[in-house]
């Protein structure tokens, strides 16, 4: 018995959900930026990558392009994309976004019939092979490009040269093939299997979600009196509070950041140092909210009234800085919520309230919220809250502790404020695991606090900027702060006033949005006890009023500075970006050296490009060489530059190896612009 052929079938494409095929007729692959469980970020203006991996079978011509469609839906003009190195098939191009809103992009990819002509006969004529059939087929591509474009009679002029055999062959081709030929097909390409992936969201916020400069102070210290008639400390006001303002603008920041305003709450209030035993007057921690007085939607009466706050809003404005104030969801045992919503807490079981702990400490003052006993309730209880002080001009909320609720509580919080008010802006306090930091970034947070703080080596901040600058920069934005009410790094308490200096030109040059904590201009450096990050006489439970004239009187600030390197910032729109960070050699771990360029963005339309040399250790005069890579400064690897330093004034020539010696003492750190040799420096 003869046996059967068994018959094969070929394997099914795959499909997705709704029964399409995933793989088109070329695959384009892994599409950058897609975030997983969000959507990817922007700025108005922002320039960012798309990448993606795009081949074919056999050798035929393959090209690809990114397609952007903005918030009304329009098609914007396909961006060519080019393979980021040769042999990897994975492309990419820079898309520019120009509004706010939901914008897409998706990449497209196609075979271009008159590359692969190009490449066959400009082997094939010289030989001798099929020269006319060759020929005629070229002509043929060149008909098609013209007809699709009739304002071209060029390329119909071209063809028939072609077809002309009283001309050499090789003349024939040098036509075909000519620059102008070129450049007619590479604006606009015939295509043939256009091939292209899901569209991909961005948003796009306004620029403050990128770029800023955020003070932060607590309006109680300011024009508060210690020892008052009575004898007990007295709160400063916000009147008091907003004769600090002009200060603050002056020195150039754009985001006046507060802590918790509302009442504070009396039962188990700390005391001065954080200890269970406050003296009579102590104000106790602003971030355990609630009183008699009021809860979240109410302003401390120490503090003035909710008028008071709307004319300290409004003195804000006409300087120029917005008010971000703090959302921080817990409450003290006295909150009207404890009365009026027991459930939206945890009962222990001997009857008590769980108070707030992070074994072995304990925050008896403090309350948290449990989200899963009254969801609804809680979250409409927030909204509400959120929206009431959006109503009274706050459009930046500081979020304290972010980590420590449901991550779908944000994403729909997120959410609802983004679809009526999408100028509002969040930033995450989210000191925890970067899983989890991540992910708040991606659900919708604007900015997010980082570990810069702890990232004080060379290694560790090029290794941690990489990171923040590259892939991670499509859904996280970085804010670094130098110093804040809960962190005074052991770096600030031992390096005196060169540590307090390079951290701020770190701060502000690496990151587009930095800021600091009231204090930190005097270089206030004292710790509770040694090995603690804590503040002595932290601001956080007590009033702390500063002679801020006679402390600028002795010197010992780094007010200019942060003026300066704030002034420079708002100058050069190179500092203004996240991904243009590029790290440069130097051949001493205590010297760091980084670059940002803009292209087009310096006078008249050259590029703007900042480099910045720091020495690390504030103890000790570093020298090094500086190896620079030139191409990512703009400038081939053997043109001169003039480097100008904006904290010191002076001007020098450079090429690919510089010497630089920097004396703390001295100047910790060069902020140069960089010109072409024979151009005028910015």
């Amino acid at each position: 018995m003869r046996g059967r052929r068994r018959r094969t079938a070929s394997a099914p494409p795959t499909l997705d959900i709704y029964g399409a095929p995933v793989i088109g007729r070329f695959p384009i692959l892994d599409v950058a930026p897609a975030v997983d469980c969000g959507t990817a970020k922007a700025v108005v203006g922002e320039t960012f990558p798309v990448s993606a991996t795009v081949f074919r079978e056999g050798h035929d011509s393959l090209r690809a392009g990114v397609v952007l469609w903005d918030p009304e839906g329009r098609r914007q003009p396909l961006v060519p994309m080019s393979e980021t190195v040769p042999g990897t098939d994975r492309h990419s191009a820079d898309v520019t976004v120009t509004s706010e809103g939901e914008w897409r992009f998706a990449v497209e990819a196609w075979t271009d019939p008159y590359a692969t002509w190009r490449h066959d006969a400009e082997i094939k004529i010289p030989l001798g092979q099929d020269t006319e059939l060759m020929l005629e087929e070229g002509a043929r591509l060149l008909d098609r490009a013209a007809r699709r474009v009739p304002r071209r009679p060029a390329l119909a002029e071209v063809a028939r040269r072609m077809r002309d055999r009283a001309l050499p062959a090789g003349e024939r081709l040098r036509a075909a093939v000519a620059p102008e030929v070129a450049a007619e097909l590479a604006a606009a390409p015939l295509r043939e299997l256009v091939t292209r992936s899901p569209r991909h969201p961005v948003v796009v916020h306004r620029r403050r979600a990128l770029f800023g400069s955020w003070y932060e102070f607590f309006p109680r210290s300011e024009g508060a009196v210690l020892n008052g008639g009575d004898g007990e400390p007295r709160s400063g006001t916000f009147a008091t509070a907003a004769k600090r303002l002009p200060a603050i603008a002056d020195m150039g920041f754009d985001v006046v950041y507060l802590p918790p305003i509302h009442p504070v709450g009396h039962s188990f209030r700390k005391g001065r140092n954080n200890t269970l035993t406050p003296q009579p007057g102590d104000p106790g921690s602003p971030w355990a909210i609630g009183s008699h007085e009021g809860g979240h939607d109410a302003v401390d009466p120490a503090l003035g009234t909710i008028e008071d706050f709307d004319a300290f809003v409004a003195e804000a404005r006409a300087l120029g800085l917005e008010v971000a104030l703090d959302l921080a969801l817990q409450a003290s045992p006295d909150h009207p919520w404890v009365a009026e919503h027991p459930e939206w807490f945890t009962v222990r079981a001997d009857g008590s309230i769980a108070y707030a702990e992070n074994p072995p400490k304990k925050y008896q003052d403090i309350y948290p919220i449990n989200f899963d006993r009254d969801p609804e309730g809680v979250y409409a209880e927030v909204l509400r809250i959120v929206r009431h002080w959006m109503a009274h001009g706050v459009r930046i909320f500081r979020v304290d502790n972010p980590h420590t609720k449901p991550v779908a509580f944000w994403e729909r919080l997120l959410a609802d404020i983004a679809r009526t008010d999408p100028d509002v802006l969040f930033l995450a306090e989210a000191f925890t695991r970067p899983a989890m930091m991540h992910t708040l970034a991606k659900i919708g947070f604007h900015q997010s606090y980082t570990y810069f703080t702890w990232r004080n080596t060379k290694d560790e901040l090029e290794e941690y900027l990489t990171d923040l600058s590259g892939g991670t920069a499509a859904y996280m934005r970085p804010n670094f702060f130098a110093n804040t009410p809960d962190i005074l790094h052991a770096y600030l308490q031992h390096g005196g006033r060169p540590a307090f200096e390079i951290r701020a030109v770190l701060a502000a040059t690496l990151s587009p949005t930095w800021g600091i904590y009231s204090g930190y201009e005097l270089c206030e450096n004292q710790a509770v006890r040694p090995g603690s990050e804590e503040y002595l006489d932290s601001e956080k439970y007590q009033y702390r009023p500063r002679d801020w004239a006679a402390a600028e009187a002795t010197g010992n600030t780094v007010t200019a500075l942060i003026r300066r390197l704030n002034s420079i910032r708002r100058d050069h729109p190179a500092l203004q970006e996240l991904r243009n960070l590029r790290f440069h050699h130097v051949d001493q771990p205590e010297l760091i050296c980084y670059s940002k360029r803009l292209a087009g963005a310096g006078d008249q339309g050259s590029d703007d490009v900042v480099l910045v040399v720091v020495n690390l250790d504030p103890h000790h005069t570093r020298e090094a060489t500086v190896w620079l890579d030139m191409p990512a400064l703009g400038v081939s690897s053997d043109d001169p530059i003039i480097v100008a330093d904006h904290l010191s004034g002076a001007s020098y020539h450079w090429g690919r190896a510089n010497y630089v010696r920097l004396d703390p003492h001295v100047q910790t750190a060069h902020v140069f612009t960089v010109t072409p040799a024979g151009s005028t420096p910015r």
